[in-house]
């Protein structure tokens, strides 16, 4: 199917919602937010260390135990991209394991791989996925080989990537995946883009749809995706 922002059209990916109902149902304070110092709060979020992920919630995810939230995720993708027992999967900034952790779950015979900037999210990960999980950067070159992968992903991740970054992980991405799926902040009008200015605290790229299919585009990448917005 094709998809057209404005001028701007994507004829290879797929426009999908695999997340967003896992999104919309956590609750925002977005002025709270704005207003707790939130410079120096975004200091500290950015070395994604224990304050971001197990610290107090204006640091990040304000503790980030698992309660089960990827299983469904987990399954749509099994859905959508009818994986097999055997299936290879990566995921790109794979903070704590989670969703490996279901993946691996549903799928036993599967191979799963993550990786994360995080050393504190790799050190605590999931310990049934933890020996398949290292520290790596989305924007350098994968240690994999081309289309090795039966699917690549990436959560929330790419967002924090600046402009001249997005187009190598972007790249790399749509090179060792056979099938891809990014889920990205975005926004589509001022209210959105003026929460996400106020909730977000490691993103670099704010843009809207038509720039992100732009991005694509210049990246060369084919996958799916998935827009999360902050209403």
């Amino acid at each position: 199917m094709l998809y057209s922002y404005g001028n701007v059209v994507n004829t290879n990916g797929r426009l999908l919602k695999l997340v967003t109902s896992m999104h919309e149902r956590t609750g925002r304070n977005y002025l709270q937010r704005m207003k707790n110092s939130k410079v120096g709060c975004m200091k500290i979020a950015r070395r994604f260390d224990k304050k971001f992920w197990d610290g107090y919630r204006k640091y990040g995810y304000g503790g980030y135990v698992y309660d089960g939230r990827w299983r469904n995720v987990a399954k749509k993708l099994l859905r959508v991209y009818g994986l097999r027992r055997n299936a290879k999967i990566l995921e790109v900034g794979c903070g704590k394991g989670y969703l490996l952790y279901e993946l691996k779950r549903l799928l036993p015979n599967s191979y799963i791989v993550g990786f994360d900037i995080s050393r504190y999210a790799i050190k605590n990960a999931k310990y049934e996925v933890k020996n398949n999980l290292f520290i790596f950067k989305a924007q350098d070159i994968y240690p994999f080989k081309d289309k090795y992968f039966d699917l690549v992903i990436s959560m929330a991740t790419l967002h924090n990537l600046c402009i001249y970054e997005l187009k190598a992980a972007l790249g790399e991405i749509e090179r060792v995946g056979k099938s891809k799926y990014v889920s990205i902040e975005s926004y589509r009008n001022e209210k959105e883009l003026f929460n996400l200015q106020c909730w977000a605290l490691t993103c670099e790229s704010f843009f809207n749809p038509r720039e992100w299919m732009w991005i694509f585009n210049e990246s060369k990448y084919r996958g799916d995706y998935e827009f999360i917005y902050f209403k």
